[in-house]
């Protein structure tokens, strides 16, 4: 098939472009009114970034004839095919479009009644007389759906918008909430600005408040019956992070697919840049194929063929969403299966990262400690809140207590032990707290749960305001890695900081120093094994007759200092030996050489956030993820929501959250992370309460407003009509 006339400017600058297939041919909707879909219809939807980019989706509605899908397939091909098989692809369904797809239309998706076969049309309209009545629902998700002009079509618990002429009117139910209301005022200024170009007028009304003009149309309002929350919908989420691995091949003729791996997390190098492959999530309606850049064309051509038939193989439903990935394109739901993904930037040096899809690029910003306080975004993404000269005060957990620790030993913490850090410091005029529980490796399951309860216990002393963040041995966070100055955070392997303690030490240890981004180094005592060493960093060994200094090639002066420090804590001056000139007697301390790290040191890329809406008011975990660029007005004062930074995660309770939601945040965040197929453990989970946020967490929102959750919420929804 000839290139059609209308791909000839596909791709060519940033943004969005929209096609409707109309008769076997494509015409293009007008950027006003994208977002808006016909039922009846199939689209091609083309999003470009800067980088630049491409993501190309089929859009199919429910009411869409064979002919019309099997259109949409064709042209979807050909686009990739014009463009070197460089996009992602995306199949996506009505009412079960991808978070990708989502993400595009901030303000939510509207499905119209009708189609090209029954005479409807894409255009801007002004008219007198129009009559149209939609439906919306969904918290993080956001659709409104065309349905009849009658009250037999409402409920109390959602909002509805009454179009009648230039008046259009936002409907609330007596049950809805403030962030329905919300999000059903976004999609009603987004009709006035784009489909009316500015001049309709929008009306808010309350349930029982209905003006004459809406009682002619409608009749007198009925009793209505309570609305449905969206977490009532019962959906199996035992399967959804279940995923299984698969090879496909045409090497004997006909496509054929053979199972690699089971259950994740799936290794990276099971890929082959030679082969495609077959990633099954069947059990969340959602299949994707991984394409090599050096795989044969047949089979790279073949992706959406393959995958329908693989569809139909395993009798999953026909609304299963397909994404078709390059090598080097792989998107973060994809790359979730996977344990420790690196992308082509984290594996060949220094270089600027950069994320494909939905979510904007995210720089990496240099540390510098004098602009903390100006600059939220580089406090996020360190994970500092300030430079660490705030107050300090650390109790080791024994005996169900809390019991002082002796300052000369601060910064230095015992893996058969639990300790609280309460940290305090000044953020605009106010003194805030932050509580760092430290849980050892080696410690006893009752200490793990006193710790938790004494948590609790210290913040609410303090008025509940502090942020808690819990920290397994060995994944302490930046911050409080500074708060110890000039001396570096020691981790003991095992033993315990108790007097009495019987667990001792053992005869040979080895403490990996390493500095971070963030100037403050850490002292980790790690396996005493030649593996364990890394060219990039100092090591200090210790055997019953031997203190070794070790210095990696790639080892800073600030590292050398703080690795001299710690060779005073295990009793004496260290014997300095560089890399590559050990004496035997190191090697035989350490059992013998072995291979280790002698790659020059990686650049950390910044790995997109993500944030998500959480939920147990049903009994069981609902996460609900948020679709595209996050703001501030998506965290739900009635939810517990979790933003998920790649190293650490937070849980931020909003103020109008049940109870059980309340109590329940931390375990909410482990479950949360229990279910990640990746297999990440002991990450950081920092818990903070709204209107207590700290710079860390604010940082990732683009211009955050302290004063948000002061105003008056029929003010907050005048203030957005307004703009």
């Amino acid at each position: 098939m000839a290139l059609h006339k209308e791909f000839e400017a596909a791709g060519k600058k940033p943004g969005l472009q929209v096609w409707r297939i109309e008769k076997m041919d494509l015409a293009p909707v007008p950027p006003e009114l994208h977002g808006d879909f016909f039922t009846g219809d199939s689209y091609i939807v083309l999003h470009t970034t800067r980088a630049p980019s491409y993501n190309i989706h089929s859009w199919l509605g429910e009411e869409a004839s064979q002919d019309e899908k099997g259109c949409a397939a064709i042209f979807m091909t050909q686009l990739d095919t014009h463009m070197k098989g460089a996009p992602i692809q995306f199949t996506e369904y009505q009412n079960n479009e991808s978070l990708t797809f989502l993400g595009y239309f901030k303000s939510g998706i509207k499905y119209k009644k009708g189609g090209v076969a029954s005479g409807f049309k894409h255009v801007v309209t002004n008219e007198a007389n129009i009559q149209r009545l939609l439906h919306v629902k969904g918290r993080r998700i956001i659709r409104a759906t065309e349905v009849s002009m009658t009250w037999d079509s409402f409920n109390k618990g959602d909002c509805f918008i009454i179009e009648l002429g230039k008046l259009i009117y936002h409907w609330s139910g007596s049950e809805c909430n403030f962030f329905e209301r919300l999000k059903t005022t976004e999609i009603a200024i987004a009709i006035r600005d784009n489909e009316r170009q500015g001049r309709g007028e929008l009306k808010m009304i309350d349930e029982g408040s209905e003006p004459e003009d809406v009682i002619e149309v409608l009749g007198p309002k009925p009793d209505l019956p309570s609305g449905t929350s969206d977490s009532d919908v019962q959906t199996d989420t035992r399967n959804k992070n279940q995923a299984s691995l698969y090879l496909v091949s045409n090497a004997g003729g006909s496509m054929t697919s053979t199972m690699v791996a089971d259950k994740t997390p799936f290794k990276q190098a099971m890929l082959s840049n030679s082969e495609c492959y077959i990633l099954d999530n069947g059990g969340d309606n959602r299949i994707f194929v991984w394409k090599g850049s050096a795989a044969n064309k047949d089979e790279r051509n073949a992706a959406l063929t393959t995958a329908n038939q693989f569809i139909k193989d395993k009798n999953y439903s026909p609304i299963t969403q397909i994404q078709i990935l390059p090598a080097g394109g792989e998107t973060t739901l994809f790359k979730q299966f996977f344990f420790n993904w690196l992308d082509k930037e984290e594996t060949t040096g220094p270089s600027k990262a950069y994320t494909i899809g939905s979510i904007a690029k995210v720089k990496q910003i240099p540390f510098d400690a004098s602009k903390l306080h100006s600059d939220d975004s580089m406090a996020a993404q360190h994970g500092m809140v300030d430079d660490g000269s705030g107050k300090v005060k650390i109790w080791r957990v024994e005996g169900g207590d809390k019991v002082p620790v002796d300052p000369s030993t601060y910064g230095q913490f015992y893996g058969g032990d639990c300790y609280l850090v309460l940290y305090s410091y000044n953020s605009g005029g106010r003194e805030k707290h932050i509580i760092y529980t430290w849980q050892g490796k080696k410690c006893t399951k009752d200490e793990l749960t006193a710790s938790a309860f004494l948590t609790v216990r210290l913040d609410d002393s303090m008025g509940g305001a502090a942020t808690q963040i819990r920290v397994t041995q060995g994944q302490e966070p930046p911050h409080l890695v500074s708060v110890f100055k000039a001396n570096p955070l020691v981790v003991h392997l095992g033993g315990t900081s108790r007097e009495s303690g019987e667990s001792k030490p053992g005869s040979t240890r080895l403490f990996h120093i390493r500095r971070s981004s963030t100037k403050a180094t850490r002292a980790v005592e790690v396996v005493p094994t030649a593996s364990s060493l890394n060219t990039n960093d100092v090591f200090v060994l210790k055997s019953p007759t031997s203190l070794f200094m070790w210095v990696g090639k790639g080892a800073t002066p600030e590292e050398k200092a703080a690795a001299k420090y710690v060779a005073g804590l295990l009793g004496g001056a260290a014997t300095e030996v560089e890399e590559s000139k050990e004496p035997a007697g190191f090697w035989t301390a350490l059992g013998g050489k072995k291979d280790y790290q002698t790659s020059v040191a990686l650049q950390t890329t910044v790995k997109p956030p993500r944030l998500f809406g959480c939920s147990n008011k049903t009994g069981r975990l609902i996460a609900e993820e948020v679709p595209g660029e996050f703001t501030q007005m998506d965290l739900a004062p009635d939810d517990v929501m979790i933003l998920d930074t790649g190293n650490q995660v937070f849980v931020w309770v909003g103020s109008e959250a049940n109870e059980t939601e309340k109590t329940g945040s931390l375990n909410i965040a482990e479950q949360y992370l229990n279910k990640d197929p990746s297999g990440r453990r002991g990450v950081p989970i920092a818990t903070i309460k709204l209107g207590n946020e700290p710079p860390s967490f604010t940082g990732w929102f683009h211009a955050w407003d302290p004063q948000m959750w002061g105003k008056d919420d029929a003010q907050r929804l005048q203030d957005l009509i307004a703009k």
